[in-house]
């Protein structure tokens, strides 16, 4: 097989090929679609060293991808970068941060409670304008038409992403809709979710690190056929695999507390449309 030559088409092939790699292969393709600009920028050598795996490990990375060297794979994270050359809300915002910080002769924005405001404000316009750019009118008009014909809707979201289900579920009643929340009581929600046919749909959120019963329960449905529309982080999420539609809603790590502001505004976006659907399809 030819090695891929759009970014895309990279970060699709290491979907499909993630849970076959080792260890520490599976590592760097994680790195891969999380940090694509440093794909495109960095040495191997640091790389190597960002991702905690000896130089080699990347380059056999790369031809087991069909590239001769780690340099032709690198090219084609650099044609992104030229694709996408206008740097994002997220990162200005950070950049003008970085030099506030810097002209105060202070790296870091402290815990003042209005820089705490600022920073997070700046996070989550920069998240929402991510979420507009990489989510296609494909994927909404995919999702909106499931649930326009599925009989229920089962909404799986533990931890942190309950929020966007028990959302989704207060929503969906409102436009008079079968929805049931698997709220895991007991650590049922794999049984939960055996109640989902091949005619409803299940709307499955959850962002590393997974939820494990979200994990199984979506397992569950998907051996039996049952469509699922996913909301998570990445295309080698577990979610990912057997989902009919996958939104990914990339997140910052490198914060204690990660928003909800963008799932929470693809939840409304989906619950929105669906009632436009309806609404059009009962006129």
């Amino acid at each position: 097989m030819p090695a891929p030559r759009t970014y895309e088409d990279l970060r699709s092939l290491i979907a499909r090929r993630h849970l076959e790699l080792s260890d520490r292969l599976r590592r760097i393709a994680e790195f891969a679609v999380q940090h694509p600009n440093d794909m495109a920028l960095k040495t191997v050598a640091g790389l190597a060293n960002s991702i905690g795996v000896q130089p080699s490990s990347i380059i056999r990375f790369a031809n087991g991808f069909g590239y001769d060297g780690f340099s032709e794979m690198q090219q084609v994270f650099r044609s992104r970068l030229v694709a996408e050359a206008t740097p994002s809300y997220r990162e200005r915002i950070a950049s003008m941060h970085g030099a506030q910080a810097r002209s105060k002769g202070n790296g870091s924005a402290g815990g003042e409670p209005a820089a705490v405001l600022s920073q997070f404000v700046a996070d989550d316009i920069g998240a929402l304008e991510e979420l507009h750019d990489r989510t296609g009118e494909r994927e909404l008009t995919k999702a909106v038409a499931l649930l326009a014909q599925s009989k229920a809707i089962h909404l799986l979201g533990q931890g942190r992403s309950f929020p966007v289900a028990f959302y989704l579920h207060y929503a969906l009643s409102r436009l008079d809709l079968r929805a049931f929340l698997v709220d895991s009581l007991a650590g049922t929600a794999a049984r939960q979710a055996r109640m989902a046919s091949r005619e409803d749909v299940v709307i499955a959120i959850s962002f590393k690190d997974y939820s494990p019963d979200v994990v199984t329960a979506v397992e569950e449905v998907v051996a039996r056929k049952v469509p699922v529309i996913a909301i998570t982080d990445s295309p080698l999420s577990p979610l990912a695999a057997g989902a009919k539609v996958c939104f990914e809603i990339a997140e910052r790590r490198d914060r204690p507390f990660r928003s909800l502001v963008a799932p929470m505004c693809l939840a409304e976006s989906l619950v929105v449309s669906l009632g436009h659907s309806l609404t059009a399809r009962n006129s």
